[in-house]
């Protein structure tokens, strides 16, 4: 017989002077069968074939509800598709085996049905119970829990699968105290997980992710196993992606690059991530269905957030910068600072020639301002990640799925226009002179800023377009990275010229900042058809007399004096200085740039008379401009100091190096890398003394700071050792000095090119090591590969070329005279031999 009862929905409510109405629900329950089963269960059939990646979930699972003295309620959160509620009965299986749960294991689809009425309809078909025929439900489920257990030593398992909201099971769980219930929990909402004992499922490793995606394409994966798992990264390692691919694959009879192609394409649209059909599964949604479910809970603002947070790359975003994007609060620019001139190796102050700064402003649309309460949202229902409760994340699908609702929105541009805006100014505080610290800071908002350079380019004001292109190459220049740091000056110069027009100053600021790259990677020839149409763009668009032409003409003059042109670089230099006098007066700090670069093109041919009155004069500018304890008046000290060394007037230079080094400690802090530059150029000093004793732990002291604030391959660590190398080789510690300069010019190779000048350096440097040692076999080699880049790069008269000649010569005539007869013809033999004795 069925077993009625009844549930109140109004009761006693009176309408009117005498009328009462009683509103109850009459509920059948199937009858009670006579005879009730041993370990009963309603668990669903699991649809996966093997469970692979969650051994150390469902062991910490299985810890947490056995270890407990009260009834034990565990939560599984995590993302839509990660594979929650396959864990739980996974699980639930297992322990049906093993018949832990003798008591039975109840599962309960909240989603889908009244937990309630389930709990009951359990009770009854499968414990046998006999209900109560008056109460309410929640009455009769009590009723349930104290009369479930027929043996005192049973446990029982309840599974409530998909809980949205705390409220859909609050009245339904197993009295506290009653320690045999056991409870799973499974849900998106973190707020619910935090309740009880929660366990946060992450996505696969991605070993894990392999291993399943082989579940339904063993062949494939084993005959591509590279394409595989970039086919299981491209889905963010997540469960019900890879299952529905992987079934989709097997059905269609598709290989992994077929797959991956199809899916970078069509993205969450493509076919291999819907719900196939007559496929039995565990889930029961596609991966966008599967996070609809989520988007819906959530309001206007949240949802706002969600859709303009797709537009960050999949990296750790800070929450400052997502507000920064929600509130219109913009990051202000900072100018690029000049590098300092370095010893041994000089570099010129050069100038960008940036594009004037543009406040960011946006009339916004009339909609919601997201806050961090909107973040939050997000994150209580697993379409956001909190790393570290300031900074979030991403999962590549999830964003795939926000950008889709945001290319729907009416608010689509703004958003885009925002993002931009926001980027731009993160750009313009990249200075050029980057630490490990900053470019670990910088890392994440670099990721970012891509986006702008290579997705979001079109959304850029014209006075902003080239700036997210500078940040990212001043990036990776510093770093060394000048490959890397081209591919966006060449960008960037190809759409300033389709946006601007080829003869727009913008475009011959491109053309500066590439020359600038090739320069830098010993790239001459490429650089300076570049810089001399940037001169030609800017004087007829400017005027000749413009403060941009000046800097134009000083770039090109530092790549003739890099190269040894001194006869053309010269009155380069010297109009630059005439044309900034005239415009910026000439107490002007650009005056004194110009002024120090004269002074080291006259310092570099040995006219130190001529190199000292500019000197003095651009560190008195400096002084007076920027106070005397500023980083620019040291690099000034340094540079006046460098040349009273080479005059071999060193107690005027050491006093100047160690203000420089005081300056520097004081302004930057101990462990700056300007330090490390006044501490080489102080040993230096040192060095051409022959005080070596004073000298090595200067040296040393550089050294360390270079390889913790710049890295180990950075090419001023290059730098760094190869003056320790000369210290050592000058006192006959070969033995040490060897190894240095091996590094010195492994870092240099790989970060300039193996055709660079300062490659032909260490090359020479270790040639001279052995040379010193009588390894002329070992040096021969050596030497004739640095004058082969020499020539090439600087030419046969360069000072440099003619400096590694005259040591090869040398070498050469430490030969025996029958060796030299057999190898040279007779004059050469002739001049070897005077060389010797000379």
């Amino acid at each position: 017989m069925n077993n009625p009862f009844k549930q109140t929905g109004i009761k006693a409510s009176t309408f009117g002077d005498n009328a009462q109405i009683s509103i109850e629900q009459k509920i059948i329950l199937p009858s009670v069968p006579k005879q009730v089963k041993e370990n009963p269960h309603n668990l669903p059939n699991s649809g996966v074939e093997k469970f692979v990646g969650r051994d150390e979930v469902l062991s910490q699972l299985a810890t947490q509800l056995q270890e407990a003295n009260r009834v034990a309620i565990s939560t599984l959160t995590g993302m839509s598709g990660v594979g929650k509620s396959e864990l739980a009965l996974w699980y639930s299986w297992q322990e049906w085996h093993k018949k832990t749960y003798l008591g039975g294991i109840l599962w309960l689809n909240v989603a889908e049905s009244d937990p309630g009425l389930s709990i009951l309809t359990f009770a009854q078909i499968h414990l046998g119970l006999i209900l109560p025929t008056e109460g309410e439900l929640v009455e009769r489920i009590r009723f349930c829990w104290h009369n479930w257990f027929k043996n005192e030593q049973d446990q029982a398992l309840i599974i409530f699968d998909d809980v949205r909201r705390y409220e859909q099971i609050k009245d339904y769980l197993p009295p506290q105290g009653e320690k045999r219930f056991k409870v799973i929990i499974t849900t998106r909402n973190e707020q619910i997980a935090r309740n009880f004992n929660p366990i946060d499922l992450e996505v696969l490793s991605p070993d894990a992710a392999v291993e399943l995606l082989a579940v339904f394409l063993p062949n494939a994966v084993v005959n591509n196993p590279e394409k595989a798992r970039e086919l299981v990264k491209w889905l963010g390692y997540l469960p019900l992606g890879i299952e529905l691919v992987g079934r989709y694959g097997q059905y269609m009879s598709c290989d992994l690059t077929k797959l991956l192609s199809q899916l970078q394409a069509q993205k969450l649209k493509d076919e291999s991530l819907q719900f196939p059909q007559n496929a039995f599964m565990t889930a029961q949604r596609e991966v966008a269905a599967a996070f609809e479910l989520s988007w819906g809970e959530l309001s206007e603002s949240s949802r706002l957030a969600g859709e303009w947070l797709s537009l960050f790359a999949e990296s750790r975003i800070n929450e400052k910068l997502i507000l920064s994007l929600f509130e219109e609060r913009y990051p202000q620019p900072q100018p690029l600072k000049r590098g300092a001139i370095e010893r041994y190796f000089p570099t010129f102050s050069r100038w960008f020639g940036l594009s004037k700064s543009v406040s960011a402003s946006i009339d916004p649309p009339d909609l919601p301002i997201p806050t961090r309460t909107d973040l939050r949202h997000l994150v209580n229902l697993n379409l956001l990640n909190d790393v570290d409760n300031q900074n979030y994340d991403l999962h590549t699908l999830i964003r795939m799925y926000l950008r889709d609702k945001l290319e729907a929105s009416a608010f689509k541009e703004e958003a885009k226009r925002a993002y931009c805006q926001v980027m731009v100014g993160i750009a313009k505080t990249i200075k050029r002179t980057l630490t490990l610290k900053d470019i670990d800071n910088l890392e994440p908002d670099i990721e970012h800023l891509k986006v702008v350079a290579e997705e979001l380019d079109q959304w850029l004001d014209n006075e902003d377009l080239t700036w997210s292109f500078y940040g990212l190459s001043a990036f990776y220049r510093a770093q060394g990275l000048y490959q890397q740091g081209v591919l966006y000056c060449e960008r960037c110069l190809t759409l300033s010229e389709q946006r601007l027009g080829k003869n727009h100053p913008d475009v011959a600021t491109s053309l500066n900042n590439l020359a600038e790259l090739y320069r830098a990677q010993g790239k001459y020839a490429k650089a300076e058809p570049l810089f001399l149409r940037a001169q030609a763009i800017t004087e007829k668009q400017l005027g000749e007399e413009h403060p941009d032409v000046a800097n134009s003409l000083n770039n090109l003059a530092g790549l003739y004096y890099d190269q040894g042109k001194y006869a053309e670089a010269e009155p380069l230099f010297l109009r630059s200085l005439a044309i900034r006098e005239k415009l910026l007066g000439k107490e002007h700090p650009a005056v004194a740039t110009s002024l120090n670069n004269l002074a080291n093109l006259y310092c570099a041919q040995g006219k130190y008379a001529k190199a000292e009155p500019l000197f003095l004069h651009s560190l008195g500018i400096t002084e007076k401009q920027l106070g005397s304890d500023h980083p620019e008046v040291a690099t000034s000290l340094n540079n006046l100091a460098l040349l009273y060394d080479f005059q071999g007037k060193y107690a005027k230079a050491e006093p100047l190096f160690l203000r420089a080094l005081a300056i520097t400690e004081k302004q930057l802090g101990e462990e700056h890398p300007e330090v490390a530059n006044s501490l080489n150029n102080l040993a230096g000093l040192y060095y051409d003394q022959g005080k070596y004793a004073e000298a090595e732990p200067l040296f040393l002291r550089s050294l360390a700071i270079w390889e913790k604030q710049l890295g180990e391959e950075h090419s001023d660590v290059a730098n760094s050792l190869n003056n320790l190398a000369d210290l050592y080789r000058a006192q006959g510690k070969y033995a040490e000095a060897e190894p240095l300069y091996l590094r010195a010019l492994a870092i240099r190779e790989k970060q300039l090119g193996a055709e660079h000048p300062y490659v032909a350096n260490s090359l020479n440097n270790l040639a001279d090591l052995y040379q010193s040692q009588g390894k002329y076999t070992e040096a021969e080699p050596l030497y004739q590969r640095a004058i082969a880049i020499l020539i090439a790069t600087l030419g046969e008269n360069h000072p440099n070329t003619q400096t590694v000649k005259n040591n090869y010569n040398l070498m050469l005539s430490q030969l025996p005279d029958e060796e030299l007869s057999q190898r040279f013809p007779p004059e050469m033999v002739e001049m070897l031999r005077n060389l010797r004795q000379n």
